[in-house]
């Protein structure tokens, strides 16, 4: 079976998430990402904001998983993702991803911490930057947790969001003024 085509925000997610392009998200799949953004920051798999991703993770699985086979097909996720799901199960998976990069645990990521979350998370990729660039709105260097999460949760439930270009469809929220260009 061949993976989705990438032509909603819904279906760029799934193909990120399905990680052998098999056309179904595995429980293995899902709860990789934790030890890949784990292993990027250098925590070890018992320290409590790994174990703390892991069971979010778990969580989302299980609500995703609507036949509960061990396998989510496109047509379970399309039928699932929304912002009711973000805001049961995926916000805190994804602010638990967060806090695993949170190295120092201040609440907000540097642009080294933030493309190797999101490296590792499987959406890393030339516009990273550019992304990190778009949530850091006060050009402060760094990107808070809260705003990681509105972008995250914008580009899924409308498809756009500051960090639409880093999804690669170009749509970003026309709230956040273009990155300055050096």
């Amino acid at each position: 079976m061949s993976s989705p085509g990438f032509d909603s925000p819904q279906h760029r997610i799934f193909a990120m998430l399905d990680v052998d392009g098999d056309g179904a998200i595995t429980h293995a799949e899902y709860l990789g990402r934790v030890d890949r953004v784990a292993s990027a920051m250098d925590r070890p798999a018992d320290h409590p904001v790994v174990v703390g991703a892991r069971a979010a993770h778990e969580a989302v699985f299980d609500d995703m998983d609507a036949d509960h086979d061990g396998r989510v097909t496109f047509e379970e996720y399309r039928t699932w993702v929304g912002h009711e799901a973000f805001e049961r199960s995926c916000r805190p998976a994804l602010g638990s991803l967060f806090d695993i990069a949170d190295t120092d645990a201040d609440g907000r990521l540097d642009r080294d911490e933030f493309v190797r979350l999101r490296t590792a998370a499987g959406n890393g990729g030339p516009g990273t930057g550019a992304a990190f660039d778009a949530l850091d709105t006060d050009r402060d260097g760094l990107v808070d947790r809260d705003t990681y999460l509105a972008g995250i949760h914008d580009f899924v439930t409308t498809g756009t969001s500051p960090m639409a270009a880093a999804y690669g469809t170009g749509r970003r929220s026309e709230a956040v003024p273009e990155p300055a260009r050096n």
